[in-house]
């Protein structure tokens, strides 16, 4: 996710609408300069034509195009690990496992099953008095979908967003990360390689205005967006006003949940490993850690040695870095007890993964937003409690729950108000290729990746037909009126209404 930006409130109303977009354009992607440009979108683009060169949603040559971009992401693996290396200092074995596999499960899952997903579905269910009449529900394309990429996962989340555009029949605008724009080029070349005809897929330029005039242009269907809580809402605000859909997968602040049952040193070791990939900038990475008193000693003694040993890790820059050190200062000072004891030298954009045990409630880092190997750890009893701790920040994304019952965890689902619950695990589960990512609150909205996030690069269409056989139009005689009057009360005979009150 990019950095904060300090937006101005505008003094008027009236100079709203170009302060918003001045924002947007300043704070899209608001990242490090880059030199590498490339030709912005074009100002003669027109709306897709309904879908395209290679057929209907989810169409055999989109299938087979999809299989063909996994296969030649897997072929070029020396060529992606290096360019995320120089460009966000992802190393090697990381790229492999959470960029490269995940994406080419993504495709190869699309290859096999985006056909029946897409397919027409039949109107069940038809009551008598349409007598004649079959209806479908058919995916058609939204049209042109733009995608604004974001650097902390430049392949695998760019990757799945562009396979469901395209496999949902749709063309792509792509506007590349300023802090990853090698990556995820040779990404688009890779997908444009695959089959994908070149009037289908366009990139603009990734430095840090594309993103504003891409929300401009006028011949876009949709956008999709990932990226900090406070930009994604300036892109909201900036769509709405064009009524232009979104989809927005923001900042997380997730709690990992250990109840009074759970194994506290697979718990400690699963949301260790979760916090330290990717050296803690990952949205869904829990942030803060409640367990239950009564596992409290144990889970913090099995996390301590992991603290401890620790090494340094390289953050996206020096201004994250002072970020995360700040809020390990500020929690010492406030009371939390540091569990790896080791001091967090100030080194430019190196940082130690830091846990805080016993992290005050005023602490920042107990809600706040950040992006880094922090972890702070907080002690509850009752349920109540627990929720209201869990409930604090309100951007939700993924929650941890860590127990030996797993139907425990079912009752609080709905309580614990995220898109994703992982069961004795954490993040990882998430890369399954069907598993939707579904924010909440200031998480964003809509829904990306699996199935879900499929359908949602089409729109329903719903058609009826009707035969020869047909109840006729028009006005009924008296006799039909009768009849129709006797079969409403026939259905709702034996219950009394209220009185009216009216």
């Amino acid at each position: 996710m990019p950095p904060e930006t300090t937006i101005n409130q505008p003094a008027t109303r009236t100079d709203r609408a170009s302060t918003l977009q001045n924002a947007v354009d300043l704070a899209v992607d608001a990242e490090s300069a880059d030199s590498t440009t490339s030709s912005d979108l074009p100002q003669t683009t027109r709306r897709a034509e309904v879908n395209g060169g290679l057929g209907d949603p989810g169409s055999r040559l989109r299938r087979a195009w999809a299989s063909r971009f996994g296969r030649l992401v897997a072929a070029d693996l020396e060529t992606l690990s290096s360019l995320a290396e120089s460009e966000v200092g992802k190393p090697s074995w990381e790229t492999i496992t959470a960029e490269l596999m995940p994406l080419i499960a993504s495709c190869r899952w699309h290859a096999r099953r985006a056909g029946r997903i897409l397919k027409d579905r039949r109107l069940p269910g038809r009551p008598w008095w349409l007598l004649g009449t079959r209806g479908l529900v058919r995916r058609v394309p939204l049209g042109r979908v733009g995608i604004i990429g974001t650097w902390n996962y430049p392949i695998q989340l760019l990757g799945i967003q562009i396979v469901q555009a395209v496999v949902g029949g749709n063309q792509v605008v792509v506007k590349p990360s300023e802090r990853s724009p090698k990556t995820q080029r040779r990404l688009v070349e890779l997908a444009r390689a695959a089959g994908l005809p070149r009037e289908d897929m366009v990139v603009t330029s990734s430095d840090r205005m594309a993103g504003g005039r891409l929300l401009q242009e006028p011949h876009l269907d949709h956008v999709v967006f990932t990226g900090s809580t406070a930009v994604g809402t300036l892109v909201a605000e900036s769509a709405a006003g064009r009524l232009l859909p979104t989809t927005l997968e923001l900042s997380g602040c997730d709690s990992a949940i250990v109840l009074d049952d759970a194994d506290p040193v697979v718990a400690a070791r699963s949301i260790w490993a979760s916090v330290t990939m990717n050296a803690g900038q990952t949205c869904m990475a829990p942030r803060r850690v409640l367990v239950h008193a009564d596992r409290h000693a144990a889970f913090a003694a099995a996390l301590v040695p992991l603290a401890a040993g620790a090494g340094m890790r390289n953050l996206i820059d020096a201004a994250a870095a002072d970020r995360h050190r700040g809020l390990v200062e500020d929690a010492i000072q406030r009371g939390g007890r540091p569990a790896a004891l080791v001091a967090d030298p100030a080194d430019g954009r190196r940082v130690r993964p830091q846990v805080i045990l016993d992290c005050p409630l005023d602490a920042e880092a107990f809600d706040a937003e950040h992006f880094g190997p922090l972890l702070v750890v907080r002690a509850w009893r009752t349920e109540a409690e627990l929720l209201a701790m869990h409930r604090r920040g309100g951007k939700h994304l993924a929650t941890s729950v860590f127990t030996a019952n797993r139907h425990r965890v079912d009752r609080l689902i709905s309580a614990l108000g995220c898109g994703l619950v992982t069961i004795n695990d954490s993040v990882i589960p998430s890369a399954h290729p069907a598993a939707a990512l579904s924010p909440v609150g200031g998480s964003g909205w809509g829904s990306s990746r699996g199935t879900e996030g499929l359908l949602a690069m089409t729109r329903p269409v719903v058609v009826t037909r009707t035969g020869r056989l047909r109840i006729p139009a028009g006005e009924p005689d008296a006799r039909a009126k009768r009849m129709l009057e006797n079969m409403v009360r026939r259905w709702g005979r034996g219950i009394t209404p209220p009185s009216d009150t009216n």
